[in-house]
């Protein structure tokens, strides 16, 4: 690293650390030359992901957007913020994971109905239907049939 008093590209690190989220670290150094101390910060570098919407329109990928999603579905249900953020570090998580320079916003309304199934089943249902976009009474009963059936499939693997 390059000091920024002498210009020396030799220095050595006093001291680590990494901030809450183990997103970045900070690192106190000291030139071997002229003996100054700076502070430098690594970050992860991440590939910019863009969302290829339903009408074809490409939007940067925004973790707020997930969020306030999933945190309107759970309006009023017992979900606390902590699992809310878990859910959105794990969809956030597998979007990057995939490696691919864009995602298209059904897979990531299919991850996200994935986390808010396993946390609490209302705020999968109202998410479902806002997301699925019932257009009548039926389709919002064969989502309730298909979740019971999961529901029964996983009761009876649990068994065994």
């Amino acid at each position: 690293m390059k000091c920024k008093y002498c210009g020396c590209i030799d220095s050595k690190v006093i001291d680590s650390r990494t901030n809450e989220d183990y997103t970045s670290v900070r690192r106190r150094r000291e030139c071997t030359q002229c003996g100054k101390r700076f502070t430098t910060f690594e970050e992860y570098e991440t590939i910019p992901v863009l969302v290829i919407k339903s009408t074809g329109e490409r939007q940067p990928f925004d973790r707020e957007k997930i969020r306030k999603g999933i945190i309107k579905a759970c309006e009023k249900r017992p979900v606390t913020f902590a699992q809310i953020e878990e859910m959105v570090a794990n969809i956030e998580r597998e979007i990057y994971n995939c490696l691919e320079p864009e995602i298209n916003s059904k897979k990531i309304g299919e991850l996200v109905m994935e986390q808010i199934k396993v946390v609490d089943e209302v705020a999968y249902i109202r998410f479902a239907s806002v997301y699925r976009q019932f257009k009548d009474v039926s389709n919002f009963i064969d989502l309730l049939n298909d979740f019971k059936n999961d529901i029964e499939k996983s009761e009876k693997n649990a068994k065994k």
